[in-house]
């Protein structure tokens, strides 16, 4: 039920226009009555209808000025000027205040009615608009973490950094031009019981930084983090402080909200993706250099190596250099396993949902956006994963049933075309002998 406000002077006036909505629009509205332009100023702030009916001529405060102020606080209000003058002036200044209708009384029945429908028909478009919008907004939350742990698990791991990882970046509005990684390290020993309350924790709180970055799940007993420089730091030195505050903050908040000393590694700032994936390997390398948590390291300080500050016994760095290998094979390992473990689930949901629709008008698209993936990025892993394009997985489950069919019935072959989804006998003849070497109806002779 939507708001309407009437606003006049004269309540016989009020009482009229009310008497026609009810009786032409029954169970549309809710009506509010204010006798002058201060009283309509009020109940619009308290009540915020959707549509005003606002006399220009009234005591006080006038009807446009009123508008005005309600206009500024409520931008979203649909107005409608009635007035007994029919004078341009009224109609110019209602116009700049985005009035949508102009009415002269003495108002006709039909033309009132007609108004309020042409705008309960926009109220119900603008809702239907934003529902569409949230729902739009609710899949791209779904499918953002989705593509940004692809991308950073494509730092990570891949050898060669091919096309989709500027894709990739291209979709999440992150240029591969210039960043460092940020690796969280969890300690050894620790007992970590939901993984997914850890990594909502991190990914919020990094997100809320203000800077573009990218958030890996956490795999084996780390995270990584990449963030973008973007080009209007002018100074790196102060770029990077404040990415070594984000980390102080980081094993800040674990600490207190997950009682864990993680440690934090910083790589160096590096180009492109190639650069991001060195970037990681230093975080992962800094993440490891103190044996306690709750401390940020960054590679570029390892490097400088400041007055014997981070010098090591030659045995007990070779130790630790050991330790860090072992920990970076370790976590790559962990990463792959985790990489192929997402990418199965995710196209074990896509075949169980082909399989079962296939016999329908079935579009990439729609299975695509079942499993909250751009299309493009899901057609690619498709057919790396499955061997075969969605258009050819799609036909040979659609060939097969009709095999089947046409063993097993004594539908014609008309109807087994239509069972298994095509509505062209030919085409799907055609179809059919591509896929087999022969016709459908020699093929059905060959199983009699």
């Amino acid at each position: 039920m939507y708001r309407l406000m009437i606003a006049d002077d004269e309540a016989l006036e009020r009482e009229g226009l009310e008497w026609i909505v009810r009786r032409a629009m029954p169970d549309t509205f809710r009506v509010v009555h204010a006798e002058n332009g201060r009283r309509a100023i009020e109940l619009a702030e308290e009540h915020r209808p959707h549509i005003i009916l606002m006399d220009v001529n009234m005591p006080g405060i006038q009807g446009l000025a009123a508008l005005r102020e309600i206009k500024e606080r409520l931008p979203d209000t649909k107005l409608v000027v009635v007035t007994a003058y029919d004078y341009f002036a009224y109609a110019k200044e209602a116009l700049s205040l985005g009035v949508k209708e102009y009415i002269v009384k003495p108002a006709k029945r039909e033309q009132i009615v007609r108004i309020l429908q042409q705008l309960v028909e926009e109220l119900e478009r603008e809702k239907r608009k934003r529902t569409e919008e949230l729902e739009l907004r609710d899949k791209m939350s779904q499918q953002l973490p989705l593509m940004e742990n692809e991308l950073a698990l494509m730092f990570m791991v891949d050898q060669v950094l091919d096309a989709g990882a500027g894709q990739l970046s291209e979709w999440l509005g992150f240029p591969l031009d210039q960043g460092c990684a940020m690796v969280v390290a969890f300690p050894e020993l620790a007992f970590i019981p939901d993984k997914k309350k850890i990594y909502d924790l991190i990914r919020s709180f990094v997100k809320a930084q203000g800077e573009p970055c990218i958030v890996s799940s956490l795999i084996d007993r780390h995270m990584a983090i990449f963030v973008r420089k973007k080009p209007e730091e002018a100074s790196e030195a102060a770029w990077k402080d404040k990415i070594r505050r984000c980390g102080e903050k980081l094993c800040e908040l674990t600490e207190r909200q997950l009682e864990l000393a993680v440690s934090v590694g910083i790589g160096s700032v590096h180009k492109e993706a190639a650069g991001l994936r060195t970037s990681y390997f230093e975080a992962v390398f800094a993440s490891t250099y103190f044996e306690q948590g709750g401390k940020v390291c960054l590679f570029d300080e390892l490097k400088e190596d400041k007055a014997g500050v981070l010098q090591e016994p030659e045995a007990r760095s070779a130790h630790r250099e050991t330790a860090r290998q072992s920990y970076v094979i370790s976590a790559l390992q962990r990463i792959r396993e985790e990489r192929e473990r997402q990418t199965v689930t995710v196209l074990d949901k896509a075949k169980g949902y082909i399989q079962e629709r296939f016999a329908e008008e079935l579009s990439l698209e729609e299975v695509a956006d079942y499993v909250h993936l751009n299309p493009h990025y899901f057609s690619k892993i498709f057919k790396q994963q499955v061997g075969e394009t969605f258009i050819d997985f799609v036909t040979n489950l659609r060939i097969g049933r009709a095999k089947e069919l046409m063993a097993s019935t004594d539908l014609s072959l008309k109807e087994v075309c239509f069972e298994v989804g095509y509505r062209d006998p030919n085409y799907f003849s055609r179809v059919f002998k591509k896929v087999t070497g022969v016709t459908p109806t020699d093929y059905r002779g060959q199983t009699k």
